[in-house]
C-alpha cells in the first residue's frame, strides 16, 4: 500500500479484518513456516551511556560485577550454547558506555581495548572461531566505518527503531537524556548499514507514549530505507512490558489488540516478503492469535540464557512453541541469524571471512541444515525425515498439508504438467508438507511402477582423468593445470579396457558404462576406438558411454554435424548415451560451475540428436552446491519437454554433489551438498514433475547410501542404477560409500524395502538365467591398472573446444 493509505489505516478500529488479510499475504510469502533462531544471549556489557526510562537492561557502574564479560566469560556462555545446539550468538550491549563512564574506558584499557566496539569485534571473532557459532551484533548506533570494521565478524546485525516520533525525545517522555535515541540518528545507522550490505534487523517498539499513526509512520520510515537498500531482514514488533525500579514502572501496558493491531499494520505496510517477528515470551497464552495477526517470525529463543533485556519473562521450551505454532496451523522451523533470503546470496550480503560458515549451515532455501548428512559420507541419515518419509500424513492425526500444495499435488497425479512455480513449491516442503509430497510420488509409482525394483550389473570404465576443462565441482579430472586433488593423472589403454571388459563379462556384466575426462588430445576416432576395442573383446557387452560433452567434443574434432557423428558411433558400437554433462541445465549456474562446457542449448540438441537417430539416453541432474529451487524446477522442466518430444529418455537419475574434495567447496563457494530431506524431494518431485513422461526414477547409491536408496525407494524411486564394480569419479570428490554393490546386496536393499527385486538390462530388457547365474558367482575383481599418462606435446595445432563458452559469474 501507499504511504497514504497506511496512514489512513492509524483510526481502523477492527483488527480482525486487518489480521485475515494480513494472513492471507503471510501465507503467500511463507506458507506453512513459521520460523525462530537458536540463540545463547551474551551482554557484553550492561553499561550504557542512554538512560531509557523502560530499561532493566541498563546499568551504572556500582551496580555490575565488572563493566565487561571477559573472553573467558564470553567463551564459556557461548560453548554452552553450541552444545545445546544453538546456531547464533547474540551480543547484547549499551550504547558506547565509554562516552558516559570513567570505569568503562578503563575497564576496556584492562582488557587491552580503545572502545567497545573493538572488544566486541574480537568477541565475536573468538566465538566464531572456538564455537563455530554466527555472531549477530546489537551494538546500538553505528558509523560507517564501524560497520566495515564489524562486517567481517558477523553475518548480521540490528538495531531497534523503537519509534521515529521525536516527541518521545522529550522532557518527561521515555527516550529524554538518550542520544543515541534520536530517531535521525537511528535511522542513518540503518541507512549506512544498507549501503554497507549488512543484512540487518530493525522494529518498533510500542506502548512507550507513542500514538498509532506514530507507529505507522515509523514503519514507513524503515520501509523508506528498505526500498533504498534492501537489507533490511525482520521487522520485530515488540510490546512494551513495565518493569520495576524503572521510571515507567507504572506505565500501562499495551494491550493484546494493540499487538495484534500493530503486527497487522506491519504485515500490511511490508507486504508477503518481509519477516515479521513478536516475541513469545513477552505475549505467553496468546501465541496463536499473534501469528493469525500475520507474523511468520518468533525471533531467537534460547534453550541457555535468559532473555536480558526482558529478565521477567522466560522462554518458552521450544516443545511448548512447537505446539503453539501448530494450534495456529503452522510449522516450526528454525533458521539462522541470518534469514534465509539473504543465506542465498551470500556473495553479496556476506563478508568473506564468515561465508563460508554460512554455506555450510544452510540448504538450497537458506534454512539452516539441522543434522549431519551429506552426500558420499558414512551418516546415517536422519530420523527425523525417515520418520516422515515412513508415516505417511494419511495415516497422522491432526494434519496440516497446505491447501495449495494439495492441490498442486493432485494436479501432478493427472499429468497436468506443472509449472515452475509449482515445482518450486513442492520443493519448498517442509514439516506435513514434506510428507505429503513424498506420499503422492510413492502412490504415483506404485501406480506407474508397481512394487518391483530394477537394477543392472554393470561395470563402469572411466577411460582417463585427464580433462582440459575447468568444472569447478570435479575433484576427478586431472590436467596440467589441475587442483591439488586425488590421483595421478592416468590414460587407459585400449588392452586394459578389454581386459575390465572381459572381467565384467565374467561377473555377470550386461553392460560397461564408459565416460572420462576431455583429454586435449581426443578426438572423434578416439571415441570410435574405444568402442571398437569394446566390441572386440565382448561382442554381446552393451555399451553406454559417452556424455553430450564427448559427443559434441567429437563431432567439433571430425568437423561432423551432430547426427552423422553419433550414426559413426552407433556403428561402432554404442548402446545408450548416459545424460550426465547436464549438472543444471540453466545456464544462470553453468556460468558459475562449468562455464567452458556446453551449455544447456547443446546439452539438449546433442541429446535430442540421439534420439533423432535412435538412441535411448538416461538424463541427469547434480544439484545441492551453488543452485536453489527455482534451478530444479527449470531443469525438470526442460527434461520433461524433451522428452515430451522425443521419448528418448529411458530414467531420470539426480546425482546429489559431494562437497569433501570439489574444488567449488574447498575455495569456500558451495554448499555441502543437498540435506537429506532436499535429496528425497529431488526423487519424489521429479517422480511428479515427470509424469507421465519418464516413468523411472533413479536412486544412486554412490551418493545417498544403502539407507538412503531405502528411503527413496519409499519417495517415488523404483531403480538403484548399476552395480558399478568401479566408481572413480565420485569417490575422488570424496565419497565413502564403496565401489560395488553386489547383485546380492542390491536384492537384499529392496527386499528390505518390501519390493520386488528384478535384474535388468540397459534398456529396462530381461536378462537371461546364464547372466544372472554369473552375477552370483562373480569372484573378488583384479586390481585396476591405471595406464600411466604419457607427457605430451600437443599435435593438434587448432584450439581447444570448449563448446559451451559463456561469460563466466563470481561463485558467491
Amino acid at each position: 500500500m501507499t504511504d497514504a493509505e497506511a496512514l489512513r489505516l492509524a483510526a481502523w478500529q477492527d483488527t480482525r479484518a486487518l489480521a485475515e488479510v494480513a494472513a492471507t499475504l503471510r501465507d503467500e510469502g511463507f506458507r506453512n513456516v513459521v520460523t525462530y533462531s537458536r540463540k545463547v544471549f551474551i551482554p557484553l556489557t550492561h553499561l550504557c551511556r542512554d538512560v531509557c526510562h523502560y530499561c532493566t537492561f541498563a546499568q551504572v557502574p556500582r551496580r555490575v560485577k565488572a563493566p565487561y564479560m571477559t573472553i573467558d566469560e564470553v567463551l564459556d556462555t557461548a560453548r554452552h550454547g553450541a552444545a545445546m545446539g544453538c546456531t547464533e550468538a547474540l551480543f547484547t550491549l549499551g550504547e558506547k558506555p565509554e562516552l558516559r563512564y570513567k570505569a568503562a574506558r578503563e575497564g576496556l584499557a584492562a582488557l587491552g581495548f580503545d572502545s567497545t566496539l573493538d572488544y566486541l569485534r574480537h568477541a565475536a571473532e573468538a566465538v566464531h572461531r572456538e564455537t563455530g557459532l554466527l555472531p549477530h551484533l546489537n551494538p546500538g548506533n553505528m558509523t560507517p566505518d564501524e560497520l566495515a570494521h564489524l562486517r567481517p565478524v558477523s553475518p548480521s546485525m540490528g538495531i531497534m527503531l523503537e519509534s521515529a516520533a521525536d516527541r518521545l525525545s522529550e522532557k518527561g517522555m521515555p527516550h529524554y537524556g538518550s542520544p543515541d535515541k534520536v530517531p535521525a540518528v537511528r535511522l542513518q545507522t540503518l541507512e549506512d548499514a544498507g549501503r554497507a550490505k549488512v543484512p540487518f534487523t530493525t522494529g518498533i517498539l510500542i506502548g512507550i507514549g507513542e500514538t498509532r499513526l506514530e507507529r505507522i509512520e515509523s514503519l514507513l520510515a524503515i520501509r523508506a530505507v528498505q526500498e533504498r537498500h534492501g537489507h533490511i531482514q525482520e521487522i520485530i514488533v515488540q510490546n512494551f512490558r513495565a518493569k520495576p525500579e524503572t521510571k515507567m514502572a507504572q506505565a500501562p501496558e499495551p494491550d493484546l489488540n494493540e499487538l495484534l493491531w500493530t503486527i497487522a499494520m506491519a504485515r500490511l505496510i511490508f507486504g508477503p516478503a518481509m519477516s515479521i517477528q513478536a516475541p513469545p515470551n513477552l505475549s505467553p497464552g496468546v501465541l496463536p492469535q499473534i501469528v493469525d495477526a500475520g507474523i511468520n517470525d518468533w525471533g531467537g529463543v534460547s534453550p541457555v540464557t535468559p532473555d536480558f533485556v526482558n529478565p521477567e519473562a522466560p522462554w518458552p521450551h521450544l516443545d511448548e512453541l512447537a505446539r503453539e505454532t501448530a494450534a495456529a496451523g503452522k510449522q516450526l522451523h528454525e533458521r539462522l541469524t541470518i534469514y534465509p533470503a539473504y543465506a542465498q546470496d551470500v556473495g553479496t550480503w556476506v563478508a568473506p571471512e564468515v561465508r563460508q560458515a554460512v554455506l555450510d549451515l544452510v540448504d538450497a532455501d537458506g534454512f539452516p541444515r539441522t543434522d549431519g548428512w551429506s552426500p558420499g559420507e558414512q551418516q546415517d541419515p536422519p530420523e527425523a525425515v525417515l520418520a516422515a518419509i515412513v508415516e505417511a500424513p494419511g495415516a497422522k492425526s491432526a494434519v496440516q498439508v497446505s491447501s495449495e500444495l494439495a492441490a498442486i499435488l493432485d494436479k501432478a497425479a493427472f499429468a497436468q504438467g506443472l509449472e515452475e512455480t509449482e515445482i518450486v513449491r513442492l520443493f519448498q516442503a517442509r514439516g506435513d508438507d514434506f510428507a505429503a509430497v513424498v506420499e503422492a510420488a510413492d502412490r504415483l509409482r506404485a501406480e506407474v511402477s508397481g512394487d518391483t525394483v530394477s537394477f543392472v550389473v554393470n561395470r563402469n570404465i572411466n577411460y582417463t582423468n585427464i580433462c582440459y576443462f575447468k568444472c569447478q565441482f570435479c575433484a576427478f579430472s586431472k590436467g596440467k593445470l589441475s587442483e591439488n586433488l586425488r590421483g595421478r593423472p592416468y590414460d587407459l589403454s585400449h588392452e586394459e579396457i578389454q581386459r575390465r571388459t572381459e572381467e565384467a563379462w565374467s561377473r555377470g556384466g550386461t553392460e560397461v558404462c564408459m565416460q572420462g575426462g576431455i583429454h586435449p588430445e581426443y578426438t572423434g576416432e578416439t571415441y570410435i576406438g574405444i568402442l571398437q576395442a569394446v566390441k572386440a573383446a565382448v561382442p554381446d557387452m552393451h555399451i553406454h558411454a559417452f556424455s553430450p560433452l564427448e559427443v559434441w567434443q567429437g563431432a567439433a574434432t571430425l568437423n561432423l554435424d551432430l547426427p552423422t557423428y553419433l550414426q559413426r558411433l552407433k556403428a561402432a558400437g554404442l548402446g545408450t548415451l548416459p545424460g550426465t554433462a547436464a549438472e543444471i541445465l540453466d545456464d544462470e549456474v553453468r556460468a558459475v560451475i562449468c562455464p567452458d562446457k556446453i551449455n544447456t542449448g547443446q546439452w539438449l540438441e546433442v541429446m535430442e540428436a540421439a534420439h533423432g537417430v535412435g538412441f535411448r539416453t538416461t538424463a541427469t541432474i547434480m544439484y545441492g552446491h551453488v543452485e536453489g529451487p527455482q534451478h530444479w524446477a527449470r531443469h525438470l522442466i526442460r527434461v520433461r519437454d524433451l522428452q515430451a518430444r522425443t521419448g528418448g529418455f529411458t530414467e531420470f537419475v539426480p546425482l546429489p554433489f559431494v562437497h569433501m574434495e570439489a574444488p567449488m567447496y574447498l575455495k569456500g563457494r558451495a554448499r555441502k551438498g543437498p540435506t537429506f530431506r532436499e535429496a528425497v524431494l529431488m526423487h519424489a518431485v521429479a517422480r511428479l514433475a515427470l509424469h507421465p513422461h519418464i516413468t523411472n526414477i533413479q536412486a544412486s547409491w554412490v551418493k545417498m547410501g544403502h539407507k538412503g536408496l531405502i528411503a527413496c525407494l519409499n519417495a517415488g524411486c523404483n531403480d538403484l542404477g548399476g552395480t558399478l564394480m568401479n566408481e572413480s569419479i565420485s569417490r575422488a570428490a570424496g565419497t565413502t560409500h564403496g565401489q560395488e554393490t553386489s547383485p546380492q546386496e542390491m536384492v537384499a536393499m529392496i527386499e528390505a524395502a518390501g519390493r520386488w527385486p528384478r535384474q535388468r538390462t540397459t534398456l529396462y530388457g530381461e536378462v537371461n538365467e546364464e547372466r544372472i547365474e554369473a552375477g552370483r558367482r562373480a569372484g573378488e575383481l583384479a586390481k585396476i591398472i591405471n595406464t600411466p599418462a604419457r607427457k605430451y606435446e600437443r599435435k593438434r595445432k587448432s584450439p581447444l573446444l570448449r563448446p559451451g563458452l559463456i561469460e563466466s559469474v563470481e561463485m558467491p
